[in-house]
């Protein structure tokens, strides 16, 4: 099954729920057939649940994380940084270019562009360039309002209440 009309997705908004939001848009569309691409930035600590779970659902569901193990820094982020979130972006252009995929889901991608790693420039070129049955999804706080203004759906989780804040830590098959 192809998709008859691809759309650009965006899932932003300061609390949890982005990624698990395109996941669980991986999991339906894996159900009816569609190659999912998921590739992850800022990523490259783990394994994480959906890395476990992606291993199951394959060849309709891959996931591939970037970038090194640990925080990157915000107001400062490292040239190693940067470059591994260029050679991520280029491979998931490339990879979206390819028809390979019918979903693509850029994983925080927002966050790259907010932290200095990627321009958005290139993001707002890539979905000019998005075949047009390919459906591109962008997750990550702080999304561009010249992304928000591109896509056809933006989904803002806002925090009403969390845990975290009453010590609770990121526990393992929720968070992490």
């Amino acid at each position: 099954m192809k998709l008859e009309q691809g759309c650009v997705q965006v899932y932003t908004g300061n609390s949890k729920g982005k990624t698990t939001a395109a996941l669980g848009l991986a999991l339906r569309a894996t159900g009816h057939g569609l190659k999912v691409l998921m590739v992850q930035f800022m990523k490259g600590g783990g394994p994480y649940g959906e890395h476990i779970s992606a291993k199951r659902l394959a060849p309709e569901l891959t996931i591939i994380p970037t970038g090194r193990p640990g925080w990157v820094d915000r107001e400062n982020p490292s040239e190693t940084d940067k470059q591994l979130a260029k050679e991520a972006f280029e491979m998931a252009a490339s990879k979206m270019k390819s028809n390979e995929y019918d979903i693509i889901i850029l994983d925080e991608i927002n966050g790259a562009v907010s932290f200095g790693l990627l321009l958005v420039e290139d993001i707002l070129k890539l979905i000019k360039e998005k075949p047009e049955k390919v459906e591109l999804i962008l997750t990550g706080r702080n999304a561009d309002q010249r992304v928000i203004e591109a896509a056809d759906l933006v989904t803002e989780m806002k925090e009403i209440k969390h845990y975290y804040k009453q010590g609770v830590p990121a526990r393992t098959g929720i968070e992490k």
